[in-house]
C-alpha cells in the first residue's frame, strides 16, 4: 500500500492520471456498465440480436489494441473484456428467448393464445369460399 501511496505523489502518477491512457478507458466504461445494467435489468425482448455481436467484436478488436498498445493499457483491455463478456451473455439470452423457448416458457399464456388465434385463423381460412 505504501508503495503505490509513494506512485500516487510522484510526477509519474500525475502524468498517467493526465493522459488519454488513462481517460479514454474510463469515458469507455459507459458501455460495459450499460450491458451490465441491462442484463440484470432488462427484459430479453428488448435485447438487439444484431448490435450484441456487432458490440462484443467490437470490444474483441480493440482489447488486441489495448494489448498491442505500447506500454500496454490494461484499464482499456479490461473495459472492452468485461463489454465482451456482457454482450456476449446478451446474445445469449436472445437466442434462448427467441429461438430456444425461451419466450414460451416465460409467457406460456400469450405463446398460447397465439397459437389459439393462429389456428383459428386457419378454420376460419378454410370454411370461407
Amino acid at each position: 500500500m505504501a508503495g503505490f501511496i509513494n506512485w500516487a505523489k510522484s510526477p509519474a502518477a500525475r502524468e498517467y492520471f493526465f493522459s488519454t491512457h488513462f481517460w479514454g478507458p474510463m469515458a469507455n466504461w459507459g458501455l460495459p456498465i450499460a450491458a451490465l445494467t441491462d442484463i440484470a435489468t432488462r427484459d430479453e425482448e428488448s435485447i438487439s440480436g444484431v448490435m450484441s455481436p456487432t458490440l462484443a467484436a467490437y470490444s474483441m478488436i480493440f482489447m488486441r489494441f489495448a494489448w498491442r498498445v505500447q506500454p500496454r493499457n490494461y484499464l482499456l483491455f479490461a473495459c472492452h473484456a468485461t463489454n465482451a463478456a456482457a454482450q456476449t451473455v446478451q446474445e445469449g439470452r436472445f437466442i434462448n428467448y427467441w429461438y430456444f423457448g425461451g419466450r414460451e416458457n416465460k409467457k406460456p399464456i400469450e405463446s398460447t393464445l397465439d397459437q389459439v388465434k393462429d389456428k383459428s385463423q386457419e378454420l376460419v381460412d378454410k370454411v370461407k369460399p
